[in-house]
This record gives C-alpha cells, structure tokens and sequence, in this order.
C-alpha cells in the first residue's frame, strides 16, 4: 500500500519543512512565554535566597520591601537582637531608580547594607567588596557596568569595586549595592536645595508664619532623623529555631510585620505577579490556539491538493483507518519540525530578552506532547474532509 502521507512529503518537502518552520517560530514563541513565566518566578526565588535572611521585618501592615513601600526605625535592629533564636539582624534599604551611564537611563533597584549582616551579596564574580563606608558600589552584571567605573546616584558619584551575578529584584532589574547610609541618604535625606526651598515656603506663607513654625534647623533635623529609616530589618535564625515562633513574638512585642522565607515567597509569586503570569498564561492559551488553527488549516489544504489520490486508494480497497493514518502522520511530521525548530529559536534568541527566560527541561517534554496532541486534534477536520471523498473522483475525476 502506498504510504500518501510520505509520498506527499517526499515530493513536496520545501513546501513541507518551511510550512513547519514557520510553525516552529509561532511555537518558539510559546515556550519563550513560557520561559519568561518561570524567570519571573525564578528572579522572585532569587531575590529571597540572596538576602541571606530567614525573617523579613517591616513596617506594620505592609507586605515587604519588594511588594509595597515600608519603614523601620534603623535601631530595631538592636532591640531584636535581644529576641531568642536570633542570631544576626541587619538593616537594609531598597529603591527602585534611575542612574544615568552614559547620557543613558539604567532601571535598578539600589540596595543599601551593612557589612557582614544579612543583604550583604554572598559572593562576587569579580573585584572585591566595598571596603569604604561612602561612595563605593557593587553592580551586577546585566548593569553593563563595569569595575572601575564611575557611576552618578543622585548627588554623588560612585566607583564601581566589585560585580555580582543574578542579583536582581523581582521585576528583572539589576541590584547596585551600596553601603547603608549611602542608601539613607539616596532614599530619604533631602538636598540643600530642597531645604532651602522649604524654608522659603514657610517665610512666604502667612498661615505657617507665626512661633512654632519649624526654620530651617528643625527642617534639617527632620531630614536627618529622615535619614535613620531604612525599609527593612533581615534576621538571620539560630539553627533549630522555629521561625514562624520568632515572626509571631515580632508581631506581638515590637508591633512591627514580620515574614518567613516561605511568607516573603508567597507575596513575590503569589501576589507580586500575580497579574503577569495571568497575562502570559493567556498569551499562551491564544498562541496555542492561533498554533492549533494553522496546524488544522495546512494539513486540511494538504489533505483537499489530494482528492484524487485519496479516492484511488478507497477505489483499490483502502480502510477508512489507513486513510485517517496516513493524514494523521503528515500532521505528526509537521509538530515535530515545528516543535524542533521552535526549542532550537527559543534557545538562541532566550538571550537577548530583556527579562530572563528559564527554559527548564520538563517545561520542554510537556510541550512536545501538548504540540503532538493539537496536531493530533488539529488532524481530525482534514480526517473528515478525507473520509468524505466518494471513490468515484477517481474515475469521474
């Protein structure tokens, strides 16, 4: 019996392995998505495990300092270390921001911590930590910058000492690290200018001009007891101490939000991105489908270009099985190159995303099988349409 579907292929493999190739970059695109889901999960892991902490403290009521804006008095971090089953606490400070390289804008999160304490990077791929307490940084690579390199936050310029990798936050943008009171006064010490500014409002003002009004030293003041907030406290646990113990007696004594590695994780993945991996997910139910349609549509074409030959072989006794094979392998054929071409693009151009794509083994198995399942449905309208020929075309055609 002659096998149509690799007769059809044979004659006709440019057309077949450039229309599975086009198919191949619409599935590369799916599992990029794909990828680009479990990388967000992945900077949100990592984020957590490179601060080094079992607790988060923060502010009462808020979710963290990667979910929502949070301040802490900098000397909580004496008063927990009284706390049983801590051993380490340090303060920490984030800010999301803008640095200049260039006459080009950079998206970081600037991080601000105190040697030797929890926040601190763990290791670094080149260069050596910052040894001065002011104007010297840690940058990660995907920065672009590189050691030596002077790089203006807001009023000062910093040298760039050391580099880190995957130190990012859990929206992809790389960390700058500096020291803590660098960071305070990045964060929440205000300028010269923005203290004069203020003091010549309040001269200005009748309804503020009057005793009481604070001048320009209670202004500076304000700035500087400002500048003793930082967003969160990391506590490093004894071994063997229940940690959910620690976070409740936090929240009941010190009146403050505390959180588990476990907790903190939750928040990122759960809520964090909650939204974004909606959005991908439905990305991803419309490119499976829009990959289903033109699955279904090529191998219905395929399948009405040969009419005759199809009615031949019911002519000479072909089973309807045969048949419905035949049509069902030419679909197969086509997942698989598509499939191949699609892992192999998603690999090379993985890299050049701006956000990073994780593109785990296991996410690849399932896809093959979910490609061979839609060519496998996407068969059945072209199955019928083959089904429906009347062996007489042959004759009469």
């Amino acid at each position: 019996m002659i096998n149509l579907a690799g007769r059809d292929i044979l004659h006709g493999w440019g057309k077949f392995v450039f229309t599975g190739m086009g198919l191949g970059l619409l599935i590369g695109v799916t599992l990029s998505m794909a990828g680009i889901y479990r990388g967000m999960v992945d900077d949100a892991q990592v984020l957590i495990e490179n601060a080094g902490a079992d607790l988060w403290v923060v502010q009462q009521g808020t979710l963290g300092p990667y979910a929502e804006p949070s301040s802490v008095h900098d000397d909580v971090a004496r008063d927990l270390l009284g706390l049983s089953g801590v051993r380490d606490a340090g303060n920490a400070a984030y800010l999301t921001m803008q640095v200049q390289r260039g006459g080009k804008d950079i998206r970081v999160m600037l991080v601000g911590f105190e040697a030797g304490k929890p926040g601190e990077p763990a290791y670094l791929i080149a260069g050596r930590p910052i040894t001065r307490t002011h104007y010297e940084a840690l940058a990660d690579v995907k920065t672009g910058l590189s050691l030596g390199e002077q790089i203006r936050i807001r009023r000062h310029e910093y040298t760039v000492v050391g580099l880190t990798r995957r130190m990012v936050s859990s929206s992809g943008d790389p960390m700058i690290f500096i020291t803590l009171k660098d960071a305070q006064e990045v964060q929440f010490l205000k300028d010269n200018d923005a203290l004069l500014n203020e003091r010549a409002r309040t001269a200005t003002n009748p309804a503020f001009n009057r005793p009481g009004v604070p001048g320009l030293l209670e202004a500076i003041q304000a700035s500087q007891a400002a500048s003793r907030m930082v967003n969160a406290v990391l506590i490093r646990t004894a071994p063997e101490t229940d940690q959910q113990q620690v976070a409740d007696q936090i929240r009941r004594w010190k009146h403050l939000q505390a959180y588990t590695k476990a907790q903190m994780e939750e928040i990122l993945v759960a809520k964090l991105i909650a939204t974004s991996s909606k959005q991908i997910f439905m990305f991803l139910v419309i490119l499976s489908v829009v990959s289903a349609a033109i699955v279904s549509f090529i191998i219905y074409t395929m399948t009405m270009n040969k009419i005759r030959e199809i009615a031949v072989l019911k002519l000479v006794g072909a089973s309807n099985r045969t048949i419905s094979g035949m049509v069902l392998q030419q679909a197969l054929g086509l997942g698989v190159i598509g499939f191949v071409v699609g892992k192999i693009a998603a690999t090379l151009w993985a890299p050049i995303f701006p956000k990073y794509v994780l593109l785990l083994p296991e996410d690849a198995v399932r896809g093959f099988f979910l490609v061979m399942l839609m060519c496998t449905i996407a068969s059945t309208f072209a199955i019928r349409a083959a089904l429906r020929i009347d062996p007489a075309t042959a004759i009469g055609g």
